[in-house]
């Protein structure tokens, strides 16, 4: 039970961090794009939340090496990719 409160915790970690890079106009579209993506899977209560994280993660790994990527994104990306990576069910 502790496990599972602890995901969702870093879920939820997560979604706050990637909404920031959402909300940020300085951050090219296709990564914005990526996030928006990143968070419907982590929104997706169908999945379990090991299942969510690694489609989260998968969508972010992707855009991750975009040289147009700001330098801050990108610190807040791999920010994001290691706490998702800590989700296990």
């Amino acid at each position: 039970m502790a496990s599972e409160s602890s995901n969702e915790a870093k879920i939820k970690y997560a979604v706050a961090l990637l909404t920031t890079i959402v909300n940020d106009t300085g951050v090219p579209r296709n990564i914005r794009r990526a996030a928006v993506n990143a968070l419907a899977q982590l929104r997706d209560t169908k999945l379990s939340p090991g299942v969510r994280a690694a489609n989260a993660v998968s969508i972010l790994d992707e855009v991750s090496q975009d040289p147009n990527m700001p330098l801050h994104t990108r610190t807040r990306m791999w920010q994001i990719i290691s706490v998702l990576e800590t989700v296990k069910d």
